[in-house]
Formats: structure tokens, C-alpha cells, sequence
């Protein structure tokens, strides 16, 4: 007798029918865990663990340049800003509203440019170093934003929308792909020393699961917060791991069901867990060979070559152990607010270009030496570029209407320019790209659609380009 009422015995072939679909559920369990379909932080179970078609890369660095280099000081060589160098811009083409209105006199590059490579890419004296390597650039000069603050910029270079909240493009490929090594995270942030405007919103997850957030390593030592245990013994954090497992089980079953949120903690915590072995290993490069050194620059006098080359050879040695999407910010430089330069344009560009430029091309170099460039889809890429003509005296203000990204490795055709700025270099003129199309094209080369990569969330299927994008074929290998 129960609560008053008789239970009704159970029949025979009721019985088995139960057990039947209870243990087919449990053999279902273990096989959708083995595949990574019954854990939040596992890849989208709409690509079946795998791809839409076949990739080109497995793995995406982003080398992002903070502050918006300017185009025409670095890929884009636009000859005529020397014959009117000084003239009032306003008499010989139309000046759009800049950030800060202070319109100069139409401004030449600092620096000359030579062809470089077999392809003959045009590069700047600012990249002697990447210059080299201008054979395996897939040079975009035609890109555009639909901001010109730093902010929104950013956002929509990183999420697609130029609004807080969205997840950002490593979120997304983490997502869908997942991470080779379940002992790291699939998205890692190496932070050289500046967060950009917009803050850890430029690496969130939105509303994916928090799993899929990037991991942000500072410049220092210890590069992640708390990557020593606190307990005495592995053994007891292992138990408590264990036991937070076992209380959440236990809520799901009884009182919440499944929550994200808790599932997505539970995971960042058993990584977290498994990290504490890995990123020591990783992170200590004194096994690296002397010439490994020398060509990220990390025996160059100038300390900022040395914390971004070190970012660099991390950035290698994390897509060696399977990393699925790293991203590098610039170094904190003293006197200068990243490349953002609305003062002192050669100045500053020089030493921002003197950070990164030795370790940019050792870190291309290297990939390619060990076969991991074919892999890997490097980007090279700011919120934005700069205007033809100065701010005030010998800077540039912000410029969405025309800059340069590039692409190199993981599919991306070597030797190639695409699209044309005009001839002032402040105009997209011939195959306008959009943020929308860069994302769209760094997914295929990952084998991913994306019109296919979605989330549901407000109601509706989103996807990191919302319902725009289309893949830049001429830049596929």
C-alpha cells in the first residue's frame, strides 16, 4: 500500500519492455558522451562531429592588431598621396565625417614600399620580416566596417553585430568544432598586456554555452589565474571535482533537469582541472631550441618583440597540441595607444611594427617548416584602417570605408591581392569585402557552412553572420 492507493503489480512484458529501453538508454549515453553530443561544452551535434565539407584548416591563429593600422603605411602603396602630400584633401576628393573631424592636409607614407616574393606583394618597409614570407599572403585590401569607434568596431570584428552580448568568432568555431585536446580549451585569448576597448566581451560566448568562452592567458608568470591547485593532493581535488559531479547529477534528476549554466560550470571546471597539468608544459618554452628563439625574437632587445614573439611560439605550440582557435593582442607599448595613432603616426607605427613584425613571420616560418601552415588559417587583421589624410598635423583618424586584412596557410591562396581601394586608398573601389564575408570564409576553410553553424536563442537560428556573409572564393586555395 502507497499514499492510501494500491500499486499495481508489474507485468512480465512490462518489465522487460522497461529494462529494455533503459539500458538501451545508458548504451546511448556512453555513445553520445564518447562522441561529444551529451556535454554542452562539446561541438554542435548538427555538424555530426565533424564537417559540412571537406576542410583546408583545422586550426585558426588571430593576430589581432588593436587601434587599426593604416592600410596605406603597411600593404596598399598608394603613390599619388606623395604628388599632393600637403594639398587641402577636400580639393581633390570628397571627406566623409571622420571620429574626430580635425581634417589635414592629405598626408604620404613615412615609409617606401618594395614588390616582394615571386607574387610581387607590395609591402611596406614597416614588415622587412613579414615581407619574406609575402608569397604565402593572401592580401585583402578591400575590407570595410560598418563602425568607426573602437567599441562597436570591435565587436563586429570579433561577433558579427557591433552590439555587446554576441559571441565571438572563436565561441562560434569552438561550437561547432570543438577542441583537438580535451585538456585545453578549444579558444584561447593570449592577452600581451591590453585588453581592447569592449573589454572580455570581444572574447565571450554570448548566449552559447559559457564552454565556449575564450580562455584568456595573461603576459606574465603565471599566465592563468589559479593554475596551481590549492589542495594538498591531486587526489583530493580530484574528489571534490568528483563530488560537485555527483551533487549535479543528482539536482538534475530531482529537482532542475538539465541547466546549462550548470552544465557549462561543471565543464569549465573539470578543464580548468585537466589545464593545470597542460598549461605548465605549454607555457615553458626553455626546451625551445636557441635558433627557435631567435626567430620569434625572443632574445631582441626591445621587450614588446619579446612578449609578442613569446605569444607567438605558444600560439604554435598550442595548434600543435590541438587548440582549436587562438587569438593574440597586442603588447602594452608605453607612449602609445596601440596602433591607433591620431598623433605621431611614424613614431608609433614603427614600434608597434617592431613588436610584432619578427615574431609574425617566425611564427609563419615555423608553421611552415613543421608542416602546420597547410593547417592553420592565420589572420592578420585591426577593427579598421586610416584615413589618407593627417588628423590635425602627423596622424591619421579612423578610416571603416577601405583597409587590409590577410590570410595566410589553411587554404588561403598565397601571392594573392584582392579588391582595390581607390587611388587615395580611402575607398573600397573593386570587390568590396565585409566582416560578414571574412567570417564566412575563415568557417569554410574550417569545413564549416555558415548558414549551417546555428544556435537557437530569442526565438530565432542565429549564426555569426546573422543573415549576411558570403565565402571569398578568389581567396580559397
Amino acid at each position: 500500500m502507497h499514499c492510501g492507493r494500491f500499486l499495481r503489480p508489474t507485468t512480465r512484458r512490462e518489465m522487460l519492455l522497461r529494462c529494455a529501453n533503459g539500458f538501451g538508454a545508458v548504451a546511448l549515453a556512453a555513445l553520445l558522451a564518447e562522441d561529444g553530443r551529451a556535454d554542452p561544452s562539446k561541438p554542435d551535434p548538427a555538424l555530426n562531429g565533424g564537417l559540412h565539407h571537406p576542410a583546408k584548416a583545422r586550426h585558426v591563429i588571430f593576430l589581432y592588431m588593436d587601434g587599426g593600422p593604416s592600410q596605406v603605411d603597411t600593404f596598399d602603396p598608394k603613390p599619388l598621396l606623395q604628388k599632393y602630400d600637403g594639398k587641402d584633401p577636400h580639393s581633390v576628393f570628397t571627406v566623409e565625417p571622420t571620429q574626430f573631424n580635425n581634417v589635414g592636409k592629405v598626408m604620404a607614407s613615412p615609409w617606401k614600399f618594395k614588390q616582394h616574393g615571386a607574387s610581387g606583394q607590395w609591402v611596406s618597409d614597416l614588415f622587412p620580416n613579414v615581407a619574406e614570407c609575402a608569397d604565402d599572403l593572401a592580401v585583402i585590401r578591400s575590407m570595410t566596417s560598418n563602425f568607426s569607434e573602437h567599441t562597436s568596431a570591435n565587436y563586429f570584428l570579433h561577433t558579427g553585430s557591433g552590439f555587446q552580448g554576441r559571441p565571438s568568432m572563436g565561441a562560434w568555431v569552438g561550437y561547432g568544432l570543438g577542441s583537438d585536446n580535451k585538456n585545453l580549451p578549444g579558444f584561447v585569448v593570449l592577452n600581451g598586456g591590453l585588453i581592447p576597448p569592449g573589454g572580455l566581451d570581444n572574447f565571450n560566448s554570448g548566449f552559447l554555452p559559457a564552454a565556449f568562452q575564450g580562455s584568456v592567458f595573461r603576459a606574465g608568470d603565471p599566465p592563468v589565474a589559479n593554475i596551481e591547485r590549492a589542495e594538498p593532493s591531486d587526489a583530493l581535488q580530484r574528489g571534490k571535482l568528483d563530488l560537485m559531479r555527483r551533487l549535479d547529477e543528482a539536482a538534475e534528476q530531482s529537482t532542475f533537469g538539465k541547466v546549462d549554466e550548470i552544465e557549462s560550470a561543471v565543464a569549465n571546471y573539470e578543464t580548468a582541472y585537466r589545464m593545470q597539468t597542460a598549461v605548465p608544459e605549454l607555457i615553458d618554452v626553455k626546451g625551445e631550441s636557441a635558433a627557435t628563439r631567435r626567430l620569434y625574437g625572443l632574445d631582441e632587445k626591445y621587450p614588446q618583440t619579446q612578449i609578442f614573439g613569446r605569444q607567438c611560439l605558444i600560439a604554435r605550440r598550442l595548434v600543435e597540441r590541438g587548440a582549436r582557435f587562438v587569438e593574440l593582442t597586442c603588447p602594452s607599448i608605453g607612449g602609445h595607444d596601440r596602433w591607433d595613432q591620431h598623433g605621431g603616426l611614424k613614431k608609433g607605427h614603427e614600434d608597434n611594427a617592431r613588436a610584432v613584425d619578427q615574431p609574425i613571420a617566425g611564427l609563419l616560418k615555423d608553421l611552415k617548416s613543421r608542416g602546420l601552415l597547410q593547417s592553420t588559417l592565420v589572420i592578420w587583421a585591426g577593427e579598421f584602417g586610416r584615413t589618407p589624410f593627417a588628423q590635425g598635423g602627423d596622424g591619421r583618424d579612423h578610416n571603416p570605408f577601405g583597409f587590409t586584412v590577410w590570410m595566410a596557410g589553411g587554404g588561403a591562396r598565397g601571392g594573392l591581392v584582392y579588391g582595390d581601394t581607390d587611388e587615395w586608398g580611402y575607398k573600397v573601389v573593386n570587390k568590396k569585402a565585409e566582416m560578414y564575408d571574412l567570417h564566412a570564409t575563415m568557417l569554410w576553410l574550417l569545413g564549416v557552412d555558415h548558414k549551417r553553424l546555428t544556435f537557437r536563442f530569442g526565438g530565432r537560428d542565429m549564426r555569426l553572420t546573422d543573415v549576411h556573409g558570403d565565402v571569398i572564393k578568389d581567396v580559397l586555395a
